[in-house]
């Protein structure tokens, strides 16, 4: 839809599956929310040496251990057993974290209720602190109040997809503005530098 629209390239962020690229016939640059992620952690959790960082599933385990080596920190893993599809019966925490603060890092949060549920467990299992840092916030159906109503002391997504509105009726949600981002990266296709470089780095 996008190439017969007439686009010639595109630029996004964080792809659910990045198997997506191979299906266009232009240049696709997935770039990643990790350094700007990363940057939040350190100017606004306090103590964020001693926290650990916690995959809500066994999926996102990749990028969580990721996070945690680049902050020199622990890792956790919840595991999710489910009765059926889209049910989750209990969920089975994979680590320690007893009088730890814990960082939820996913990429999406649609409905969130993972997210509660992982919560949770942390808590359950003595964490003193649950944050959850999420790329794209989709937010969808009762995902504000489940946050609310969640042991969650933060939701931070970045401004992949608008949610200001979402922000007055929820004040645990906070953003991550990755704007600079995407400007410096198209600064960078029209001049024909390096992308890559913003795999590592955040722009100010």
């Amino acid at each position: 839809m996008l190439t017969v629209a007439g686009a010639n390239h595109v630029i996004t962020m964080d792809l659910h599956a990045s198997q997506i690229q191979g299906f266009f016939n232009i240049p696709v640059d997935n770039l990643y929310a990790e350094p700007s992620t990363l940057r939040y952690i350190k100017d606004n959790i306090r103590g964020y040496r001693d926290v650990v960082i916690v995959s809500p599933d066994a999926g996102g385990a990749k990028r969580a251990t990721a996070i945690a080596g680049k902050l020199d920190v622990d890792f956790a893993l919840i595991h999710k057993e489910r009765k059926r599809a889209n049910e989750v019966s209990r969920m089975v925490l994979v680590g320690d974290v007893r009088g730890r603060v814990c960082i939820l890092v996913d990429d999406m949060a649609d409905t969130c209720g993972t997210l509660g549920l992982a919560a949770a467990t942390l808590i359950e299992n003595g964490a003193t602190d649950v944050y959850a840092i999420v790329t794209h916030g989709v937010l969808s159906g009762k995902a504000i109040s489940v946050i609310n109503d969640s042991k969650l002391s933060k939701v931070v997504v970045t401004n992949t997809i608008p949610h200001q509105d979402k922000k007055l009726l929820c004040p645990k949600l906070d953003t991550i503005d990755v704007s600079a981002t995407f400007a410096e990266a198209i600064r960078r296709t029209h001049n024909g530098e390096s992308v890559s470089w913003l795999f590592e780095r955040a722009p100010e």
